[in-house]
């Protein structure tokens, strides 16, 4: 099954001391998500923002979806925070969770979809037991902890396998992929099954958001 290709800029790679600024650039320039990474240098080795960003950013007047992707241990209380604050969709990894299935439940009776996050090198198995609070996955195509990385290739196989396993038990969910995308590479991306790609660097780095944006939704095209 194919859905709708969206375009989600990491904030991580953003202007913080202008963040409300950059967000709407980019949502102008053709974003359809704003993607978090939040950090606890426990998890991954970084220390990035708590959920008073996102908070920040639905008092600026941001209302596309704002996407919070969880790399921190423990994991629960942080999920109930990020709710609160205004997110819309959830991703946690499974090996932050001591009862998954409970921490899957709670992001969904917080009011946000749920997501799965999976590292590149960890294999995206147990689906079947959490498929009923599942809204979509997220495979990180880099290792988590910094932005400006370069892309995994063996990511792709694991992408196809998970959208061919989707298609037969859960069609809806998504596919999103984190980590050293651009306009180059997208398109080989979107062809292993993909629908949704967080861009950081390569959308903040560049001297124009939306020609970057516009040149990622033509190669999908």
């Amino acid at each position: 099954m194919r859905l709708p290709y969206q375009i989600a800029p990491s904030i991580l790679s953003a202007d913080f001391a202008r963040l409300g600024e950059e967000v709407q650039a980019v949502l102008a320039g053709g974003a359809d998500r704003i993607h978090m990474d939040v950090m606890d240098n426990h998890y991954v080795p970084n220390l990035t923002f708590g959920s008073m960003m996102c908070q920040s950013l639905r008092r600026y007047g941001i209302q596309a979806p704002l996407d919070a992707h969880l790399m921190v241990e423990p994991v629960d209380d942080l999920i109930v925070s990020f709710a609160r604050a205004g997110a819309s969709l959830i991703y946690i990894h499974p090996e932050t969770s001591r009862h998954l299935e409970r921490s899957m439940k709670l992001i969904r009776d917080s009011g946000c979809q749920a997501g799965l996050a999976f590292n590149p090198a960890v294999p995206a198995q147990g689906l079947e037991y959490v498929l009923d609070h599942l809204d979509a996955i997220l495979i990180m195509s880099v290792n988590p902890g910094f932005g400006g990385q370069a892309f995994i290739p063996s990511v792709l196989q694991k992408i196809t396998h998970l959208r061919q396993w989707l298609d037969v038990h859960k069609p809806s969910v998504r596919i999103e992929v984190d980590g050293g995308i651009t306009p180059d590479n997208i398109k080989t991306v979107a062809a292993s099954g993909a629908d949704t790609f967080v861009s950081g660097s390569a959308i903040f780095g560049a001297a124009s958001y939306a020609d970057v944006i516009h040149r990622m939704k033509a190669a999908l095209k």
